[in-house]
């Protein structure tokens, strides 16, 4: 499973890419707008992200209501660096917007997913990328994992070949919020896990790591000690 990170942070993306693991970035209207951006502001700093991401696929949201306002805003994000991503809100105006820009050969990562259905009319429609979202249940007392397998499922049921630019369709497991969404993902077979910063750091460690390193230092101490 890959992992991408969740944030539009600029600080956040050149640290988690200097661990040598990250292999895609997504951002969305409230990720950018925890960054303290302006509007006029937008596109050049996805520029940024892309050029700082160069080789991995960034998403930049459209931010558009109607079908042909997307299908133009996702033009011109997807103008901004060959590695950018158009990411559109799964709904009646999202589908359409999605299969115009894939038959130009724009990529689209299609997000807000809660369902199955939604996400086979995803792949239908031809995005390249799914975001069923698993954090957001567990925020209602449901069981964000069991939805996530429904989707990885249904997905996996058919051959998207011809459907979208790269004749293929990825999971992307959204909405983590812990490493044990982490897991479950893993342990689904989604193909991606997109992960806030703070969660991923998570990832890396484990208190029993901690407790082993501590204990190394204080040993090598010793010996430093007695030279």
């Amino acid at each position: 499973m890959k992992f991408f990170i969740d944030t539009a942070n600029l600080d956040e993306i050149a640290e988690a890419k200097s661990w040598g693991c990250l292999a895609g970035v997504t951002t969305n209207p409230s990720l950018y707008a925890k960054t303290g951006g302006k509007l006029a502001d937008f596109e050049g700093h996805m520029s940024k992200i892309a050029e700082l991401c160069a080789g991995l696929p960034v998403s930049a949201e459209a931010t558009s209501e109607d079908a042909e306002a997307m299908v133009a805003e996702g033009r011109r994000l997807a103008a901004l660096a060959p590695n950018i991503v158009v990411k559109l809100p799964i709904c009646e105006a999202g589908l359409a917007a999605t299969r115009t820009l894939a038959d130009e050969g724009v990529r689209v990562n299609m997000t807000l997913v809660f369902s199955a259905p939604q996400a086979l009319l995803a792949a239908n429609a031809g995005a390249r990328y799914i975001s069923p979202f698993v954090g957001r249940f567990d925020d209602l007392g449901e069981d964000g994992v069991s939805q996530l397998a429904d989707v990885i499922a249904c997905i996996g049921n058919y051959d998207w070949s011809g459907k979208n630019v790269d004749d293929t369709v990825e999971i992307i497991a959204a909405s983590i919020r812990t490493p044990h969404h982490v897991t479950q993902a893993a342990l689904l077979g989604a193909d991606i896990a997109t992960v806030p910063f703070a969660a991923l750091k998570k990832c890396v460690h484990h208190p029993l790591t901690d407790r082993g390193l501590e204990g190394f230092k204080a040993d090598w101490n010793k010996v430093i000690a007695g030279a």
